[in-house]
């Protein structure tokens, strides 16, 4: 077993198929960098992140699989799991070993995987579209803190571009310690030295978020049906995770 330790990247990803099919090594196990433990066993081979390399694999995967696959590649990506990435190239070399096509053959576990991987994160996306809560500030940005699962802020910026045009906003990943900015005009990322902390009581607030604030508690309970109450179903579609960036939960 050779061992190929890659940089993390999605390049870095498909530059190690390159190499494969390069070096024909026989079985390879892939390890992000940031989780490779040297040992005794095997052989060890540092992948070497080439910007050439990793689109011409991608070119000859861009041929194999319509664009719904290529998407779920992506997905299965933001995940962020080492399993995922291991994954990830199993599912790269079955198709580029097999016929078109081959991505249709459920019966295969990197084919199954990387589908799964791809719903989960799709499905964190659309939970973030739902339950991002925006405070204004006193400088009039709209700023929300979030702690996804997975890695989906390149998945909803548009999302958020063109639902909130007129406004400028952030919306920051606590957990990656990086964030979308919209300045009216385009999104980029941005970063902080130190990750700003805006509390319901922060003097950083617009003197009308506490307002707000209850105008959107009054409104939940409006539309509350006691009666109807189901606690379970309802952790279910809003997982406790979520809560303590929910304005309404508060």
């Amino acid at each position: 077993m050779t061992t190929f330790v890659c940089d993390g990247s999605f390049d870095g990803l498909m530059t190690a198929l390159f190499d494969f099919y390069q070096l024909r090594p026989g079985p390879v196990k892939v390890v992000p960098k940031a989780v490779f433990e040297p040992t005794l066993l095997g052989s060890e081979h540092e992948v070497v992140t080439d910007e050439a390399k990793a689109s011409r694999v991608w070119e000859g995967l861009r041929k194999k699989l319509d664009t719904t696959w290529l998407q779920r590649m992506h997905y299965a990506f933001l995940s962020e799991s080492p399993v995922a990435y291991q994954q990830l190239f199993d599912f790269a070399r079955y198709i580029f070993d097999h016929a078109e096509g081959a991505s249709a053959n459920f019966g295969n576990e990197s084919v199954r995987a990387v589908q799964q991987w791809a719903q989960m994160v799709s499905r964190e996306r659309h939970r973030m579209k739902a339950f991002i809560r925006f405070q204004e500030t006193m400088e009039g940005t709209f700023y929300a803190p979030v702690e996804p699962d997975f890695n989906v802020l390149p998945l909803i910026a548009t999302f958020f571009r063109d639902r909130y045009a007129d406004q400028k906003w952030i919306i920051y990943d606590i957990r990656r310690k990086y964030g979308l900015y919209y300045d009216l005009e385009t999104v980029t990322q941005v970063t902080f030295e130190e990750t700003p902390q805006v509390s319901p009581t922060s003097d950083v607030l617009s003197d009308k978020e506490d307002l707000f604030g209850l105008m959107w508690k009054d409104y939940f309970k409006s539309t509350n049906i006691p009666a109807r109450r189901n606690l379970k179903l309802h952790i279910r579609h809003v997982p406790k995770r979520y809560w303590k960036y929910l304005t309404e939960k508060r």
